[in-house]
């Protein structure tokens, strides 16, 4: 039934989700492609440390972690393409040749870079399984790209260490906001959190903890208009959302931890997603599609973690087994209830 350019299951996604799926894929039997994606670097590749997941106790850095999984997955036969993923659209089969319900028996996913129609690529699978992950959402204001790598990030793990004894200002009000405001006041001079909102959104523990730090100070209810600077960032200016009046407040670097963004553009049209853009899946990673699953940070979910991507990509990779057995009629037969 197969051919040799026809694969079993195509993750797209080279992240832990993604690694994870192509992993209990390729033991199960499958014929596993992944595609990397060129654009889209994992989020752990960001983290200094990894401290809460299984089996690392002192910590592991996450580049570190992502390519042990990689290599484990590369030990399994398993090709990883470094493409991006442009679109996917359904080839279509009858009923009587095998079929799914909706019609749909295999996916086609067209690969390369945007407006280069030469070097495109085209790669079929009898199902997907979607792992982009997300990217943190921008303030979309002026200097936030200019000062990007020289004053502005999106890490202060990565980047944190640089500002040893001076000031530094960090945008938001969730969890990841306070995380990375307390581990900032462990080695800076001070930090100064920005929140749009007149309360703050994370967990009461760490707002107990932030409020309880002396190096900390909070402004609510105001919002960054602009990053200033020559080579690298030396201040900012502030709009109270109350009075309207503008402030510029001296500092050596802007951490922004506004929320994320999934990698989700090319599916929009395709399959049910968010108001946030994140995919809409179920208990079993199943999309709206039939023969599509997702997981990871590209999914509308509670808990972006790396523990909780590898168990998505585990139930998808298992959910599109169990697909691929009932599409082939090899599912088990109902069993006979005891006498």
């Amino acid at each position: 039934m197969k051919e040799k350019n026809i694969f079993d299951v195509l993750v797209i996604g080279a992240g832990p989700a993604g690694l994870t799926a192509a992993l209990y894929g390729a033991r199960s039997g499958m014929k596993t492609l992944v595609v990397a994606g060129e654009n889209n670097s994992s989020q752990m590749t960001l983290t200094d440390s990894i401290e809460n997941y299984p089996g690392f106790p002192e910590g592991i850095a996450g580049y570190d972690l992502l390519e042990k999984f990689q290599q484990q997955v590369s030990s399994l036969g398993v090709e990883i393409l470094q493409r991006d993923a442009l679109s996917v659209r359904a080839l279509s089969a009858r009923a009587e040749d095998g079929g799914n319900d909706d019609g749909v028996r295999l996916w086609e996913v067209t690969l390369g870079e945007q407006d280069d129609d030469e070097h495109l690529e085209y790669q079929t699978s009898h199902t997907l399984i979607i792992a982009t992950g997300a990217m943190w959402r921008r303030l979309g204001i002026e200097g936030e790209e200019k000062f990007l790598g020289r004053g502005v990030s999106f890490c202060a793990t990565c980047d944190g260490p640089l500002y040893r004894n001076k000031e530094v200002l960090v945008v938001g009000g969730g969890d990841a906001a306070l995380q990375e405001a307390l581990f900032l006041a462990d080695f800076t001079k001070k930090v100064t959190l920005i929140h749009r909102r007149s309360r703050l959104r994370a967990s009461d523990i760490l707002q107990q903890r932030a409020l309880a730090n002396p190096k900390i100070e909070f402004i609510l209810n105001a919002r960054l208009l602009k990053i200033k600077g020559d080579k690298t960032v030396s201040s900012v200016t502030i709009k109270d959302n109350l009075s309207s009046k503008t402030m510029e407040i001296p500092t050596s670097g802007v951490f922004v931890f506004i929320g994320f963004v999934p990698n989700t553009g090319f599916l929009e049209g395709l399959l049910e997603l968010s108001p946030s853009k994140a995919i809409i899946v179920d208990e079993r990673m199943r999309t709206s599609a039939s023969g599509i699953f997702a997981a990871g940070d590209c999914t509308e979910k509670s808990l972006r973690q790396v523990v909780t991507a590898c168990g998505d990509g585990a139930i998808a990779a298992q959910q599109a087994q169990h697909f691929i057995e009932e599409l082939e009629g090899r599912d088990y037969p109902p069993r006979e209830p005891f006498q």
